[in-house]
């Protein structure tokens, strides 16, 4: 499990005040490129090594309660899941102790064309499901 700190902006509140539900997969997004770089690898780099792209296919959100402008939440990260052409990542939302959205996104790993490819043993190697890394990874 990877974990990453962000402060709340107004533009990420609705007119209640509240963060936009919508919103919460760019937290996602965030917590998904951090757990990537502590692996030692930057998205960016994975693109360009592999050609490949890893777009979200899937996505699940659901909300407990919400987060407001200024809150500093945590996006908890965990690869659940890697098949031969997807992965699966879970995420936790808190803010203190309180539990705030858990969610997941399924991405399909296709070349630039789109079409489905296998994930790269290479990367593989790089991720491993439930573990949290040893140090925050090269290319921070």
């Amino acid at each position: 499990m990877v974990k990453t700190e962000l402060r709340v902006i107004y533009g990420d509140t609705d007119q209640m005040g509240v963060v936009y539900y919508g919103n919460y997969l760019r937290f996602f997004e965030a917590g998904r490129n951090e757990f990537i770089r502590a692996k030692g690898l930057r998205y960016r780099d994975f693109e360009e090594a592999y050609a490949l792209r890893l777009p979200v296919v899937d996505a699940q959100v659901s909300y407990r309660s919400p987060a407001r402008y200024d809150d500093l939440v945590a996006v908890e990260t965990s690869l659940a899941e890697v098949r031969r052409a997807s992965a699966r990542f879970e995420y936790r939302i808190v803010r203190g102790g309180e539990l705030l959205a858990t969610g997941s996104t399924v991405h399909a790993c296709v070349d630039l064309e789109g079409r489905v490819r296998r994930m790269p043993p290479e990367l593989l190697s790089r991720l491993s499901v439930g573990e949290a890394p040893a140090g925050p990874g090269k290319g921070a």
